[in-house]
């Protein structure tokens, strides 16, 4: 100690993660998340709480994005689905407490992680590399996310946090709410758990086209829409923990989680359909004329929706010395859920050679400005738009539930240089997903926007006025229910094309062999997967009147056809691997790895669901399921070199290569085909791509300097991913080189911190490479999303020992969302988006 009262030490990681680091804030969690990737068996990355209990993110997936190779795609503004090393979020698998998390939304596997709070979550492990006694179905990573335990802390905790949020476009300030306990109520037994409540009222402001054309180098869209967004989102998650000591031999546990989220969405719509439109002008500067016709349509949509997981698992482990068990039963469900949502009410007014012109400036490819030429001057008059319908979600109910057992075995042999461990396990999953939907279409003919006029919109590109407001048209609605008509063909039809039901039991067990010494790891063996499916969906035909029915007679009127249909599959896959880990010296970790791997088809891909309506001149337009999907399969190698420097610091680099096959893609055609023996003259199909290849590069590096910068704390990483493949299109084209979807070249993160004293902050950034979205038949048509940079800002101030005080700024530079097609050489706007910044501030109490 030097005569000034100041001591200086310099701290090695613990190996283990198992020892106490007596720092807090960003020190504490970087140290103990190096702690634990450097004790990891393969490649891995983890994300720990720091000391006073809560990440400063929103939710999990934002989170997340501070670990190397993660990012996240957003969904309004918000993180919603974590990609790694820049990968299709779906090659990912997620789980809570050893429990594999359903997904709640119908159509897709992966699962949104903003459904769940980051305020109970104690740690989350990136694992890139699979080991036997992994489930198999991830070729992007295994996410595990734990929530807390009694006996992972010294002593009894309980924390509160009180705060808000503020949206600049919205003008709301709405609360965040939190707490979370740990309690040893003996020596063999605690508890613990958190809940956490948060509200969320923002705008965006959405500009979308469609349908574009090449007339003779003049590139034009025939559909312009500008949306008006108004969202509330409110999300409450809790966790609840037993810890229990049977014995100096045996420890269980029982966890459960419950998670809702809440999105109430008000979307308020001009659109503009100019596909009967005279075009002339330039591609900058078009210009449409209602020669024929041209239809201008003004719609609100009033949606409330509710999602839910919920989980729990039972389980512990045993070590009697030489042999050890793990053993758990789990039950995970998720659903989603809405019911009364007007969606939309649409109103239009449809010019036929009345004199109007639409005319955009494309200037900004991003933002199109509309301008009017209308004689008539009903463009801005609400009484002109007559109702078109209303659609009633009278159900949509999706629910994905999973029942899991487990059991592992072990024996350890104690050899002369080391230990050797011979293991071997079983596991049964069994899912049922199932999508129920009735859609109710209504008229009204005495019914026009006049009557649902409300509140202005919001929107700050052009004037959309006039447009209904947020609650004016779903009141009318369910006032005057008696007026409407249902349209029994429309209903009968988009009530059935989207129900379906996947039965997925997977029956698993593994061998494996782990070799130990002092400075060397090495863990082989294969995992046997058996995947048994009952698929169930519907055929749907719609014929309008003057159409051809199956069999050849002409329909007389309008005729929906509904025949559901039920196909079995069964398929097994044998899954070898080997993880190698060398401490080459005591700060030098290096790790191989290589292993087998599959992804599952989603299960609404592949539902038997074949979907066609055909028009009265014989046009069919369809949408088919893939019963015939087969599994992404990869053959994967990892090699890494991870350096630990003593002062709360490490450098790393890791290439990756994955031989990919059977990829999942869903292709648009505009040209014609036949799929599943359906001739179709546009469709959407799910399909599997030939064959791809995946090679990339991560680097990072995490920094606590010293010296006269002592308290500034650095972290950076980047990853390189070079991810192509072939696809053969159902529309009998060749094959064509393609990106592989959702996979972005280039993803990097970086922290700038300061942690001293009372001080905690942080300027965190995150950027995620432009990518291929959507497959059309034409490379052309493809659609793209944009790259996207985002910076967030996070502080904090511990005014006591006791309470801390924090600020957030989230999406500083306002980060916009854009996609678009190349078709004509040019970006055209697809989709855009705008969110500004949100600002989150509160206290935190620790008792």
């Amino acid at each position: 100690m030097s005569e000034t009262g100041i001591a200086t030490a310099n701290f090695a990681l613990m190996r283990d993660g198992s020892g106490n680091i007596l720092v807090i804030g960003q020190l504490a969690n970087q140290a103990s998340s190096l702690s634990r990737k450097r004790a990891g068996d393969g490649v891995s990355d983890v994300l720990t709480r720091d000391a006073i209990g809560q990440f400063p993110d929103q939710n999990v997936a934002e989170s997340l994005r501070r670990l190397p190779g993660v990012n996240v795609l957003n969904d309004q503004g918000e993180g919603r689905f974590v990609s790694v090393r820049g990968l299709d979020p779906t090659l990912n698998a997620t789980s809570i407490n050893g429990v594999r998390l359903p997904s709640p939304e119908s159509d897709i596997r992966a699962v949104a992680l903003d459904v769940v709070s980051s305020d109970i979550i104690e740690s989350v492990t990136i694992k890139k590399s699979l080991t036997p006694d992994m489930d198999g179905d991830t070729i992007g990573a295994s996410i595990e996310i734990e929530t807390t335990s009694a006996f992972d802390r010294q002593k009894d905790l309980l924390v509160a946090s009180v705060g808000g949020s503020y949206n600049e476009l919205s003008e709301e300030l709405t609360p965040d709410l939190s707490a979370d306990f740990s309690a040893r109520l003996s020596d063999n037994f605690g508890i613990s758990g958190g809940i956490s409540f948060y509200n969320r009222k923002f705008e965006t402001d959405n500009i979308e086209a469609d349908d574009w054309e090449d007339d003779d180098g003049l590139v034009y869209a025939e559909e312009v829409q500008y949306r008006d967004y108004d969202v509330e989102r409110e999300r409450i998650s809790a966790t609840l923990g037993l810890d229990f000591r049977a014995g100096d031999s045996t420890e269980l546990y029982l966890k459960g989680i419950w998670s809702q989220f809440d999105d109430q969405e008000f979307r308020r719509r001009l659109t503009f359909d100019l596909g009967d439109a005279g075009v002339s002008g330039s591609s900058t500067n078009p210009l449409y004329e209602d020669d024929e016709a041209i239809t201008v349509e003004r719609d609100i949509k009033d949606r409330f929706e509710r999602q839910r997981i919920r989980s729990v698992v039972l389980g512990g482990e045993s070590d009697w010395g030489d042999w050890f068990a793990d053993y758990s039963l789990s039950y995970a469900k998720s659903t989603e859920f809405e019911n009364g949502s007007v969606d939309p009410t649409q109103f239009e007014r449809e010019y036929e050679a009345e004199g109007l012109q639409v005319g955009f400036d494309y200037s900004n490819p991003r933002t199109p400005i509309y301008s009017i030429i209308d004689p008539i001057g009903d463009f801005i008059d609400p009484s002109a738009y007559e109702l078109n319908d209303v659609e009633l979600t009278a159900l949509s109910d999706s629910e994905d539930e999973e029942t899991a057992a487990q059991l592992d075995i072990g024996r350890r042999f104690q050899m002369d240089n080391g230990e050797f461990t011979v293991q071997a396990g079983f596991k049964g999953r069994f899912r049922e997903k199932s999508f129920d939907g009735e859609i109710q279409f209504y008229e009204n003919d005495n019914y026009t926007m006049a009557d649902a006029l409300g509140v202005g919109p919001t929107y700050r590109i052009v004037d959309l006025t006039p447009l209904p407001g947020l609650t004016e048209a779903t009141d009318f609605f369910f006032a005057n229910f008696g007026d409407f008509e249902l349209q029994e063909i429309d209903s009968q039809f988009d009530s059935a094309v989207s129900d379906f039901s996947v039965e997925e039991d997977i029956l698993a067990g593994y061998l494996m062999g782990r070799w130990e010494t002092s400075d060397l790891t090495v863990i082989a063996g294969v995992r046997y997967e058996n995947t048994s499916n009952t698929l169930s969906g519907n055929d749907v035909l719609l014929v309008e009147e003057g159409g051809t029915l199956p069999g050849g007679a002409t329909a007389t009127e309008d005729t929906v056809i509904v025949a559901p249909t039920s196909i079995d599959r069964d398929y097994d896959h044998w899954l070898p691997s080997i993880n190698i880990r060398y401490e080459a010296q005591p700060d030098l970790i290096l790790r191989l790895a290589g292993y087998r791997s599959i992804v599952r088809p989603g299960p609404f891909q592949q539902a038997p669901r074949i979907t066609v309506e055909e028009a009265d001149d014989g046009e069919r337009e369809g949408e088919f399921g893939n019963p015939d999907l087969r599994p992404t399969e990869a053959w994967n190698i990892d090699a890494a070199a991870e350096y630990y420097m003593t002062d709360n610091g490490a450098i790393f680099a890791s290439v990756f290569y994955k031989s990919v096959e059977d990829f999942i893609v869903e292709q648009n055609f505009d040209d014609g085909g036949v799929f599943r023996g359906v001739a179709f003259d546009e469709a959407t199909v799910f399909t599997n791509g030939d064959e791809g290849d995946i090679f990339g590069v991560e680097l990072g590096f995490s920094q606590a300097l010293s010296g006269m910068l002592d308290g500034f704390v650095v972290q950076a990483n980047y990853t390189y991913t070079d991810a192509s493949g072939t696809i053969t299109t159902v529309a009998s084209e060749g094959p064509r080189n393609i990106p592989l979807p959702a996979t972005s070249e280039h993803t990097a993160n970086f922290s700038l911190g300061y942690d001293k004293g009372p001080f905690d902050i942080r300027l965190s950034g995150t950027y995620r490479d432009g990518y291929l979205d959507e497959l059309s038949d034409e490379a052309e048509l493809d659609r793209y999303v944009d790259d996207h940079f985002q910076l967030d800002l996070s502080a904090k101030f511990r005014a006591t020992d006791n309470l801390q005080l924090y600020y957030e700024w989230v999406n500083i530079n306002d980060a916009k969302y854009f996609a678009f097609n190349r078709q004509g050489g040019r970006e055209n706007l697809l989709q855009y988006e705008e969110y500004n910044w949100t600002m989150k501030f509160g206290a935190r109490y620790t008792f």
